[in-house]
This record gives structure tokens, C-alpha cells and sequence, in this order.
């Protein structure tokens, strides 16, 4: 779990320099300072579970084993990426690992999420999806609609809020009239927890717990993380609505070192394993450029490959 929110973390601000030397394909959204939300609760799933993501997700896809090579060689739009190059940052798949997708539309994951859980149950499948999703898509129809049907159907969906506390850059102070999302589950007659979305074993229980009952045949849950994105909305948001010393507050909450404290506390590691650990990811995350920038991009021929219409 240490080495996945490290991967994340690297991975992300790699990426980022990649956009301010424009050689990334379309915009970028940041996951620096949530990587608590999705390393606990995809440790959390089984083997044949599945995750939705959406347009802030390589957080998810490395969370679920992603290949870090791939993603960044899809960024910077090569034949070697996820999607051959075409796809860019919010367009990530891989279903061999239950990685259905990433989304640009914000909302979007949640009712494919339901769809997916039909068809699981009407296989009767041992298994759940689970659908991250953030504060701001909360508030579509959408998810209103999809935790309707997925409440009175007993779906084995969870549904996981990353509530980062701003949709673009607009607070949940003035996007919301509750103080958790989490209770937006009464209307629908199923359990809602709010969980600190910095501490990956409160993430990682609660969704285990969550999943456990979905596949009882008890339906879903609704699930808060409060987190924060420690960036912008995207690469090249100057996030002037926001104030420098809630930043800095939610820096010293950094999900990251409370683990890396832990661990050290605990005696599971000492300091010197940890910082063999932290630069074997800084190695890892140095050969994915390599890989991704040494990668062909995809040849003319390819421009009308992969395209389907009726």
C-alpha cells in the first residue's frame, strides 16, 4: 500500500512536468494528496471486482496494478499507451484488472458502475464494482438516479465520494447545503459512511466492510472520503479561489507520511528500508519515461483504427 500511494504520487508529478514541456495530448487533473482514497479501498476488492474512475484517475489505475509505462506513454500520446496514443490522460483502460475506465464527463462512472453491477448479478457473480466518483458529481441526476435503481435492485455496488472539497473551484461550502455526502444516502434507505480520506486503513475497513455486504446480496453503500487535492483542478489551474494556508493545512495532513510514520512506529520497517523503498518507486517512475518517450506514435494509418460506427 506504501509503494502504490509512492507510485501515485511520482507518477503524477512526472506527468505534470510533461505538461509544462507540452508533450502531453489534452489537459491533466492532478491526484497529489488523495492517494489514501484509492490505494485502501482497492486493496480492499477481490480479484474479478471492478472500479470505475473518472477524469482524475490515474490514482485509481495505479491502484489497481496499472502499468505506469503504458499510462505515461499514453499521456504523452504513444502507440505503446492504453489507448494506443488516442485516448490521453482520462480515457485509461484496462479490463483484464477490472479497470472498466476513466471519464471525462463528471458523473459519468456512476451509472456505468450500475450497469456493470446488473450484469454481475444477472451472473451471478461472486463480485462488486466499485464507483469513485467526486463531490461535485454528487450533485448530477446522474447519481441520483443511479443509487435509486442501484437501492432498490440491491446492486453489489459501492459507491465511493472522493470528497475533495472543490468541484473546479467551487467549494462545497457553496455547492452544498449538508455537511456530508454521506447522507445523501437516507433517500435512498442505504448506509452511509463518512470516512477521513487520509488514513488508508480507515478507507481500506470501511470499503472491505461495504463490499462484504454487497456481496450478501444487501446492496450498496455510500461512501465519503474527505481528502484534498493538494493541486488544481487541472495543470494549468492557478487556483486563485482557494487560500495558501488551507493548503498548507491540508499538506501537513499528507496521507503519505502519516503511513510512512506508521511504519516506522510500528517497527514495520526502519528508515533505511523506507528510502530503499521510495527510490526503487523513483527508478520505476525514471523508466517509465524512458519507455514512454522512446515509444513510436501512432502512424497515420492508425488515425481511423479503433473507431466504430452504425
Amino acid at each position: 500500500m506504501y509503494r502504490k500511494m509512492l507510485r501515485i504520487r511520482s507518477f503524477e508529478y512526472k506527468a505534470l512536468f510533461h505538461c509544462t514541456e507540452r508533450l502531453n495530448r489534452g489537459p491533466l487533473h492532478p491526484y497529489v494528496g488523495e492517494e489514501a482514497v484509492s490505494v485502501g479501498a482497492c486493496t480492499a476488492l477481490e480479484k474479478g471486482d471492478y472500479i470505475t474512475s473518472t477524469h482524475r484517475g490515474h490514482g485509481h489505475c495505479i491502484a489497481m496494478g496499472g502499468d505506469v509505462k503504458r499510462m505515461l506513454a499514453e499521456i504523452v500520446g504513444r502507440a505503446t499507451g492504453y489507448c494506443k496514443g488516442k485516448g490521453g490522460s482520462m480515457h485509461i483502460a484496462d479490463l483484464d484488472l477490472g479497470i472498466i475506465g476513466a471519464n471525462g464527463i463528471v458523473g459519468g462512472g456512476i451509472p456505468i458502475s450500475v450497469g456493470a453491477a446488473i450484469a454481475m448479478d444477472n451472473q451471478n457473480r461472486n463480485n462488486i464494482i466499485l464507483c469513485f466518483f467526486g463531490d461535485g458529481a454528487s450533485n448530477t441526476g446522474a447519481f441520483h438516479e443511479s443509487l435509486n435503481m442501484a437501492s432498490i435492485w440491491k446492486l453489489p455496488v459501492v459507491f465511493l465520494c472522493e470528497n475533495n472539497l472543490y468541484a473546479i473551484s467551487g467549494s462545497v461550502n457553496d455547492t452544498l447545503n449538508i455537511r456530508d455526502i454521506s447522507d445523501r444516502s437516507k433517500s435512498y434507505g442505504i448506509p452511509g459512511i463518512t470516512v477521513d480520506g487520509n488514513d488508508i486503513f480507515d478507507v481500506y475497513a470501511t470499503v472491505k466492510e461495504a463490499r462484504e455486504r454487497a456481496i450478501c446480496g444487501e446492496g450498496p453503500t455510500l461512501i465519503e472520503a474527505k481528502t484534498y487535492r493538494w493541486l488544481g483542478h487541472w495543470h494549468a489551474d492557478p487556483c486563485r479561489y482557494r487560500e495558501e494556508r488551507e493548503v498548507e493545512l491540508w499538506k501537513k495532513k499528507c496521507p503519505i507520511k502519516r503511513m510512512r510514520e506508521h511504519l516506522i512506529t510500528e517497527n514495520v520497517f526502519s528508515e533505511e528500508q523506507i528510502q530503499k523503498i521510495e527510490s526503487e518507486i523513483e527508478e520505476e517512475i525514471e523508466a517509465a519515461e524512458k519507455f514512454a518517450l522512446e515509444s513510436p506514435f501512432p502512424t497515420p494509418d492508425e488515425a481511423l483504427q479503433d473507431v466504430y460506427v452504425e
